[in-house]
């Protein structure tokens, strides 16, 4: 990709869990010849424990308050794709430097096809208790106005991952050309 030597910041999956930010991230960073990270594993591989046991041993504040921490350092350094954790983006503090420092991507699906993906793996602290689909309906109203501040919003449904890619990439390209 020839604009993707003209990335000055690292570029930013935002969206709720199970959109593919994880996935399609590792593609479109493959794509654009950066390297990937995902903030999960990144919280993972500093706490030792999953991301999800680690929102449930300290609850959501201080895993947010830990979140901020660990985004503001992965946005700095090297251009690279970065997945974010579906409440990242929905702390105003986090919120206001990703998108000063870095171009910020809201991957939304619809719920339905959410919770199917969901589903397949009980790695989701936050649908652990209820009925996940009632949960994720309800986390994508109270979520949906900070998303939509992300610089770019790309759909994506059932398709491939590679169309997702694309869409990604003609957005990028269009907001690059801006």
């Amino acid at each position: 990709m020839q604009f993707s030597k003209s990335l000055d910041r690292p570029v930013v999956l935002v969206g709720l869990m199970g959109v593919g930010k994880s996935t399609v991230g590792r593609r479109l960073a493959k794509r654009l010849g950066l390297s990937f990270v995902d903030s999960d594993a990144e919280i993972e591989d500093a706490s030792g424990y999953p991301a999800a046991e680690v929102f449930e041993r300290y609850g959501e504040r201080d895993f947010r308050d830990g979140e901020r921490r660990l985004v503001a350092r992965l946005i700095e350094g090297d251009i690279r794709v970065i997945a974010t954790g579906g409440g990242a983006y929905v702390d105003p503090t986090t919120r206001k430097l990703l998108n000063e420092r870095a171009i910020t991507i809201w991957l939304d699906a619809p719920v339905d096809i959410l919770a199917e993906r969901t589903s397949r793996r009980d790695t989701r602290a936050q649908l652990r208790n209820g009925d996940p689909k009632a949960v994720l309906e309800k986390l994508a109203e109270e979520r949906r106005p900070s998303y939509s501040e992300a610089h770019i919003h790309v759909k994506s449904g059932d398709g491939a991952h590679k169309d997702v890619v694309d869409a990604i990439v003609d957005a990028l390209e269009s907001y690059l050309s801006r």
